[in-house]
């Protein structure tokens, strides 16, 4: 079968390629250009590792490949986590010119990720992303870490991986849940970046569901190509790249006051993306047309629109503090003024925000397409 021609995130003489497509796990040409090394470390979960580790370890030919599995839990996401991947590579004796493969969703891409970032101050990386989360946002960008008690994400490193294999024959394997888990990423470029792919999703979202493999197809694509556009432009977040994290804030304050792993990342980004286009019409930089065509397609996703009741307006402020985007003791948002238009600001109204975060409690909990 022909390869369909990679995306390229552009990053001068760190740039790497994005391929997008089934089948490809098991493709060597696809691994061998970026390895100088022959010894390989692939790290990968309990669920993904009986699916899809031996046609990877066939892919890397002959070569000294080792493996790690994990369990994938949100709970690994742990600096203990990312030891155990370290003292692997330390007992066998892994050089410089060695690599790691970071096999799974993005939990083992992140730590996978960070332990190559860390290991002899830092080797190659392949991300081989098997969820719809992992392939459309957490494979691709360079950014790799694990959790703190007191937030999501505190502790890590930009390390841009040397290639990108997103195949997306593995999502046919993948939980509900998860499918519409990976559905939020996936809407979140349209609402941040794309009013024409936002309504395409209006349009394909009952295929998606379905798992329409041309659909599925196209929109891990498209996704990849906005990432890639905007970590081309601004690879370490000092500017346009900050809109990616739409809904992240809310969202990560959800997951931190909910403990993570009870809602899954998706979960929790789509109900934050939601509660930013209520801010955001409260305030009247959206129209309440446009911020109700997001509430839609989320739920149509069977995702959450609001957060949970659980947590009071201001617990929740409290946990959105502690968000590593958070400047000199405010709070940045990523606020839509349009679909497919956003701005990172901290002038907001702060009573606005309280009204949003009163206004999207709800007494739910996943899964949410039930």
């Amino acid at each position: 079968m022909a390869l369909m021609q990679p995306l390229t995130v552009e990053l001068g003489d760190r740039g790497y390629p994005i391929h997008v497509g089934s089948d490809l796990i098991g493709r060597r040409e696809l691994y061998a250009p970026h390895l100088d090394g022959r010894q390989v470390l692939v790290v990968t979960d309990e669920a993904v590792a009986p699916l899809y580790l031996a046609p990877v370890r066939r892919a890397l030919g002959n070569r000294e490949v080792a493996s790690l599995v994990l369990s994938g839990g949100e709970s690994d996401k742990t600096l203990d986590t990312v030891a155990r991947v370290v003292d692997e590579l330390v007992e066998r004796r892994f050089n410089r010119s060695a690599a790691v493969v970071a096999l799974g969703g993005g939990v083992v891409g992140d730590i996978a990720g960070f332990a190559a970032a860390v290991y002899l101050r830092g080797i190659r990386c392949i991300q081989v992303p098997t969820t719809l989360l992992a392939q459309v946002d957490s494979s691709v960008g360079g950014k790799t870490g694990v959790n703190h008690p007191e937030g999501k994400n505190l502790i890590g490193a930009f390390h841009q991986p040397v290639c990108v294999i997103a195949d997306t024959g593995t999502l046919a394997s993948l939980g509900e849940r998860e499918l519409r888990a990976g559905l939020a990423e996936v809407i979140k470029y349209g609402v941040l970046w794309d009013e024409s792919f936002f309504a395409w999703l209006e349009g394909h979202l009952d295929g998606l569901l379905a798992r329409d493999r041309e659909l599925l197809a196209e929109a891990v694509r498209r996704s990849c190509e906005i990432k890639a556009e905007v970590v081309g432009r601004d690879e370490r977040e000092t500017g346009v790249r900050a809109r990616l994290n739409l809904g992240h804030t809310f969202g990560h304050a959800i997951e931190a006051g909910m403990e993570y792993g009870f809602w899954l990342h998706g979960e929790a980004v789509a109900a934050g993306t939601c509660m930013a286009a209520d801010l955001a019409a409260r305030m009247g930089w959206l129209a309440a047309a446009e911020a109700e065509r997001v509430r839609r397609l989320v739920r149509r996703a069977g995702l959450p629109d609001r957060g949970p009741a659980d947590l009071a307006p201001d617990a929740f402020l409290k946990l959105m503090a502690r968000d590593k985007k958070a400047l000199d003791g405010g709070i940045r948002l990523v606020l839509p003024r349009a679909i497919g238009t956003t701005v990172v600001t901290g002038d907001y109204d702060p009573r606005a925000l309280a009204e949003t975060l009163e206004s999207s409690r709800a007494d739910i909990e996943p899964p949410f397409f039930r």
